[in-house]
């Protein structure tokens, strides 16, 4: 399994709840959280899935992210 951390524009609860249906859904994603408190808004993603993927994933629901790590 890996991890990979991207900032993103998921800034706040309701940004959350919008994306844990599309997260949570994923397959290769075991598991995520975000950072609301940190400036960067960091997504840390447990799984195998690419950063290509996630990337487009928040796009099809209104968010950017940019792989940090």
């Amino acid at each position: 399994m890996s991890t990979q951390t991207f900032k993103t524009t998921i800034n706040c609860g309701n940004c959350v709840r919008a994306v844990t249906p599309d997260l949570n859904a994923e397959p290769g994603i075991d598991s995520w959280q975000v950072d609301t408190q940190s400036p960067d808004k960091l997504l840390t993603i447990n799984g195998e899935v690419s950063a290509e993927r996630i990337k487009a994933l928040l796009a099809e629901i209104g968010f950017e992210a940019e792989r940090v790590s």
